[in-house]
């Protein structure tokens, strides 16, 4: 997280629609991939309130310009949404604070961009799930954000990170990874490899269907983990699915397995005593029941029978990935230890396993919740 002393504030807030006097701005929230701030302003009548103020990581998000046409669109979109349904439109999604030139976003003279966001009072996020009741309401979140975008035209929106969660793709940079074996550790991983080989022609079956319109193109999320769903702090309830730098033109199975992959395993993501990790069926429940809820009108009957599927492949996708990082050197994704690639790969895979047991009832959860019985 930056600190405050890194950038001059002063000359940053000047330039957005803010309302009141700038008083100071401090670090907000756990992200790991751009600066946030909550900006504190008083209105001329003494209260206190406030912005979140956020520099957007140009190094990973390499096109802010597009990225913030993304969420323009779709924040516009939930908003009329939001407002015909005599919803909240200030508290059910995030509002962008203007420039004073009228832009989402403003470009500094050293090539930071930075935008502004009315803050969400009275809610949170949490960092893990800590009851039945938050995981819920966080599967109603996610399902109300992809019913809510289910008429957008999703091939308007650009791709942030180009074929994201292409499956087939990534097993094509796996094999590669494997060819190349650049830090000889082909060896050690045998077992892993095999594992991969052996579900490689369930990579392309998500593609494959949405390449021959068997599946819809949505508009999705594309990072649906607990911690990016703000919970009221009087209701409990998902009020808001916040974090839409990733928003792109995807499948609703990507979003529905990648919660499902983060959410539903009680141990660590790096855990390595395997014994504790496995898919938990009654956060898989949970989930699922508060997503068909909100989501299951929208969604096609063959998008709810693939969602048992969807989980599988989003899990197994992570898990390949840690592993092709991992043939590859660790050039990626962000060591901390020796074989941390490889522990987190072994979670990923450990939970897929899992899910292949479960999968009948997996599948009887989703059914018993679907609405076109």
């Amino acid at each position: 997280m930056a600190t405050q002393a890194k950038f001059n504030f002063n000359e940053i807030v000047p330039h957005f629609c803010f309302e009141g006097e700038f008083i100071k701005a401090e670090p907000h929230g756990f992200g790991h991939i751009n600066d946030t701030f909550a900006a504190y302003f008083r209105k001329p009548d003494g209260q206190i309130h406030r912005y979140i103020l956020q520099r957007i990581n140009h190094n990973v998000f390499k096109e802010p310009e597009k990225l913030m046409e993304n969420i323009v669109g779709v924040t516009q979109h939930l908003r009329k949404k939001i407002i015909a349904a005599g919803g909240d439109p200030l508290r059910e999604t995030l509002n962008i604070i203007p420039t004073t030139d009228g832009k989402s976003f403003y470009k500094t003279e050293d090539g930071n961009y930075w935008r502004g966001y009315i803050f969400i009072e009275g809610a949170q996020t949490y960092q893990v799930v800590e009851n039945l009741n938050h995981f819920y309401n966080g599967g109603r979140a996610f399902g109300k954000f992809q019913k809510l975008m289910s008429d957008y035209p999703a091939e308007t929106l650009h791709e942030t990170i180009p074929d994201f969660h292409h499956t087939a793709k990534r097993y094509k940079a796996f094999q590669e990874a494997v060819e190349k074996d650049v830090k000889n550790r082909a060896k050690l991983v045998k077992e892993e490899i095999k594992f991969v080989e052996d579900r490689a022609a369930e990579t392309s079956i998500l593609v494959d269907y949405l390449a021959q319109g068997k599946l819809p193109l949505r508009v999705t999320h594309n990072d649906t983990k607990f911690n990016n769903v703000m919970i009221d702090d009087e209701t409990g309830e998902g009020i808001c699915v916040i974090d839409l730098d990733t928003v792109m033109p995807g499948l609703s199975l990507y979003d529905f397995g990648d919660s499902i992959r983060s959410g539903t395993n009680p141990a660590a993501e790096d855990e390595k005593d395997l014994s504790k990790v496995w898919m938990e069926l009654t956060l898989f429940e949970q989930f699922t029941k508060g997503f068909m809820e909100t989501a299951g009108e929208s969604l096609t009957p063959l998008e709810i029978d693939l969602l048992p599927f969807g989980a599988k492949i989003m899990t197994f996708e992570c898990g390949m990935r840690f592993l092709t990082d991992y043939l590859n050197g660790d050039v990626y994704f962000k060591i901390h230890r020796e074989d941390h690639n490889l522990d987190r790969c072994r979670t990923q895979f450990k939970m897929v396993a899992d899910m292949e047991q479960k999968e009948s009832q997996m599948k009887a959860i989703v059914n018993k919740y679907r609405m076109d019985k």
